[in-house]
This record gives structure tokens, sequence and C-alpha cells, in this order.
């Protein structure tokens, strides 16, 4: 299961939470939306569908680096790797400009070129 953590509005709190969707529970609440995305993202690196995620399975790398999404455009600084055995492939996790966090699929990505000239 990817996609496990998800941000919800906690409106008990008066801000954001993480939803643990295997565990049907919260993971954190009362954050604000930006460090709820954190959570959730550092979460996503840490726990697969059955527990925790199996060592071999998460690449954290040295130095983010600038990718391009599959459209070729500016996508953000990819600084993890969590490989997806339902699917056989490796997801990156990438930081958009904004903070937001997005996962690709390595078929997606790849290392920023910039223009020449």
């Amino acid at each position: 299961m990817f996609g496990r953590f998800k941000v919800r509005p906690d409106t008990e709190a008066g801000q954001h939470g993480v939803w643990d969707a295997a565990s049907n529970g919260w993971r954190g609440r009362g954050l604000p939306e930006a460090a709820a995305h954190q959570l959730a993202a550092e979460l996503e690196l840490q726990y697969d569908a059955h527990g925790p995620r199996d060592a071999a399975t998460v690449r954290h790398l040295e130095a983010p680096q600038v990718v391009d999404r599959a459209t070729w455009e500016p996508g953000g600084l990819l600084d993890a790797w969590v490989f997806s055995r339902r699917d056989g492939e490796w997801i990156g996790r990438v930081r958009r400009p904004d903070g937001t966090i997005t996962w690709l699929r390595s078929t997606e990505l790849r290392i920023h070129q910039p223009p020449t000239g």
C-alpha cells in the first residue's frame, strides 16, 4: 500500500493531521499543513501496509538532486527512494519548490539538465 498516510483536516484541533489508512487512526494531529505533509512523507518511507519497510527497500540520497518530471518540466528535489513490492518498481520522494511532497515512479524522473547556451 503506497499512500498509506494521508493529510486530513483535523476539525477538533483546528489544523491538520496524518491519517493512517492501514490502522484506521491518526498518526499525528494538531499540525500545520506543511508539518503534516512532512510527517506523512517520513511515515511513507518507514512503513508499508504490512508494517515497517525492509531497509533494503528504502534509499536516502546523500544530497537531494534536482529532477525533471516525465513532462520534462522541473519537478523538485529528489531525496529518497522506496521500492514498491506490489508494482516492482522504485518510487521517488520529490519535494516541490512550494514545500509539498509528491511520489513519482522512477520512469517519470530524470536528473535535471539546465539549459545550455
